[in-house]
């Protein structure tokens, strides 16, 4: 099992910047990538950013390129979301996903980001 904890979400207004963190624990030795998801209020889920944990660079949802960027800890096993010039769409759920070599798909609890006008 993999477990996911998130942190770092909170209330910001328009233009100002939010670091999220997710950490990883348990069985992680087939870890094909991480990446943050969100789901804002009437809305579907929706891919967010990923980076893959051998060769592959990050990627990112055409809405968040140029503000957000996605990194890693290998050593911490941490995934870090760097969210700068937030605006009011951007406020969401965003959920920490880990994804193994077979397919198989792992979330956080999910953490509230609020973005005022």
């Amino acid at each position: 099992q993999v477990q996911l904890v998130e942190s770092g979400g909170g209330l910001v207004q328009a233009g100002g910047s939010l670091r999220l963190s997710c950490t990883v624990s348990g069985r992680t030795f087939s870890r094909l990538s991480m990446g943050w998801f969100r789901r804002a209020p009437g809305k579907e889920r929706e891919f967010v950013a990923a980076i893959g944990w051998s060769s592959d660079g990050p990627s990112y949802a055409d809405s968040v390129k140029g503000r957000f960027t996605i990194s890693r800890a290998n050593a911490n096993n941490i995934v870090n979301l760097q969210m700068n010039n937030l605006q009011p769409d951007d406020t969401a759920v965003y959920y920490c996903n880990y994804v193994t070599v077979g397919g198989k798909n792992y979330w956080g609890q999910g953490t509230q980001v609020t973005v005022s006008s």
